[in-house]
């Protein structure tokens, strides 16, 4: 049995601002909101939200974790593109080639996405919010198949990714290497609580037993424990959640 995947936890200047053009680009609802922390829940089957947390830092550099969308049609992708660069997205060049049909934009805050062509089959079957794209090694992608319980569905040439036991909602994929440098504390991580009848201590150790380690990133008295995967990236290890 692995932990439970709570929340992608997302580092943001204006948390309220971020939510409201997430919740357009991923058809969710923004939930409680308070001036720190803004909850954006999701109206599929995606079995996780995400929270926007206020943070001073401005956004820098590249990051290893971004989203990609699915789209129904060249119409909805065409459509998507559009209605989110009316909200304060950008293009964005990483380098893609102008053969590739996926649409590389920026947030209002900078961050990375991907608008999906939709003939993408790996995508096809998942939701508006296809994937959590990772930087990350083989070995990361098994830590967390452990960790989550979720199984690989794909695991070839250094790149892997998981989803639900039930194959349904967004997968999680990583990359393989080279990993994008990481001079700093990541801007998205995962928040993740021990199942029922397990706790908090006894998810802990198990993580460290696959390879994860404690981190200070400057938490200070909190009731989580922020922790590293094996590539070096945060994640949180909560209390158990009702």
């Amino acid at each position: 049995m692995g932990a439970r995947l709570v929340a992608l936890a997302w580092d943001a200047n204006d948390p309220l601002r971020l939510a409201q053009f997430w919740s357009q680009a991923l058809r969710w609802t923004v939930g409680e909101a308070t001036d720190d922390v803004v909850e954006l829940v999701p109206t599929d089957e995606t079995g996780f939200r995400i929270d926007f947390l206020k943070v001073p830092e401005p956004k820098t550099g590249l990051s290893r974790l971004h989203l990609d969308l699915t789209t129904e049609s060249d119409d909805d992708q065409n459509e998507t593109v559009a209605r989110l660069l009316e909200l304060g997205a950008h293009h964005l060049d990483v380098g893609q080639s102008p053969e590739d049909r996926h649409v590389v934009l920026s947030d209002p805050e900078g961050n990375e996405f991907c608008v999906i062509e939709p003939e993408n089959n790996f995508l096809s079957t998942c939701p508006r919010l296809g994937s959590i794209t990772c930087d990350g090694t083989r070995e990361v992608g098994y830590f967390w198949s452990e960790v989550l319980g979720w199984p690989l569905v794909w695991d070839e040439n250094e790149e892997t990714a998981i989803q639900r036991p039930d194959l349904t909602g967004p997968k999680i994929t990583w990359g393989g290497p080279p990993l994008t440098p990481k001079p700093a504390k990541n801007r998205l991580h995962l928040d993740v609580a021990p199942t029922a009848g397990s706790a908090q201590a006894a998810e802990v150790e198990r993580a460290t037993a696959l390879g994860a380690r404690r981190v200070d990133i400057g938490q200070g008295d909190v009731d989580w424990v922020v922790m590293a995967d094996p590539d070096g990236n945060e994640f949180c290890i909560l209390q158990p959640q009702p």
